[in-house]
């Protein structure tokens, strides 16, 4: 059985961004299969009595964390990082869409919500930044929108946040493995990756 890791990310949060950019190359190079879950945060946030992200509770954190994207933004090629405003989007619209997506046009999908939104400080809640988005990416954002409004799409995204919580996932990026193994942080992407080869070949094990 092939290794599987799946990817919890959310449209808001910046180091999902960074791994959202690598998870494919590494993922392909290590033979295992991704699948991409978008959450939200704001909810698990709420359960802890935060009303809004730890880089805003904490600014010594925050201002930390906008000049580590700088650094891994410069190492990794990607355009210089700009803080949106206000940070953090509302990251409803974006999730929905990218729920009602084709698995496989999800990574490209939102790789490009997230530059547009941290390379641009394009708001994410904005329909026709949507509209663009995915007009370049299928053409068929008129179908993508009304789908992303279904209610059966809407109750996709409810649960997949409140799996995320029974997982114990406490922020994004976060990573788990078929045995639920969990990982938190684009610093440990490597690591997920080879701990699901690793369960991988011990099933394998006779």
């Amino acid at each position: 059985m092939k290794p599987s890791l799946t990817f919890w990310y959310e449209f808001a949060s910046t180091y999902s961004w960074l791994a959202a950019e690598r998870i494919e190359a590494l993922a392909a190079a290590a033979a295992v299969k991704v699948a991409w879950r978008p959450f939200l945060l704001g909810p698990i946030f709420a359960a802890r009595g935060w009303a809004s992200s730890p880089f805003n509770l904490y600014p010594a954190k925050g201002r930390n964390m906008w000049r580590d994207m700088e650094r891994h933004c410069a190492l990794m090629g990607l355009p210089p990082v700009k803080c949106p405003d206000p940070f953090p989007q509302n990251s409803l619209l974006a999730a929905r869409i990218a729920t009602a997506l084709p698995a496989e046009t999800r990574p490209r999908f939102s790789c490009a919500v997230y530059r547009a939104q941290f390379t641009r400080g394009k708001s994410i809640a904005d329909r026709g930044v949507m509209t663009e988005i995915l007009g370049d990416i299928n053409g068929a954002a008129h179908d993508a929108l009304a789908a992303a409004e279904s209610s059966e799409t809407k109750t996709a995204l409810r649960q997949a946040t409140e799996q995320a919580q029974s997982l114990g996932i406490y922020g994004a990026p976060s990573f788990t493995t078929g045995s639920g193994e969990l990982f938190w942080g684009n610093d440990r992407l490597e690591q997920a990756l080879a701990w699901a080869q690793k369960e991988a070949a011990e099933r394998q094990e006779p």
